[in-house]
């Protein structure tokens, strides 16, 4: 399943987010990061936020799919 983490500056005092869905896809435009799934778009982070995008999912086995790692 597609996940990733969403790692903000640490003086922006954020939390760090994981977000993941079996449908979910990653579009970089016009300065944002614009994540969709199957009903259209459900995040979008201007690039001037300064956060980091990290693919966290692992290639599966079809036969036993597992969930992704969760954030610690």
């Amino acid at each position: 399943m597609p996940a990733y983490l969403i790692v903000h500056p640490r003086e922006q005092r954020r939390e760090d987010v994981l977000v993941e869905d079996p449908h979910l896809t990653l579009a970089v435009t016009d300065g944002w990061a614009v994540f969709s799934d199957q009903t259209g778009i459900c995040l979008a982070i201007p690039a001037g936020l300064g956060a980091q995008i990290q693919r966290v999912d692992e290639e599966q086995d079809p036969d036993h799919p597992e969930p992704a790692p969760q954030k610690e």
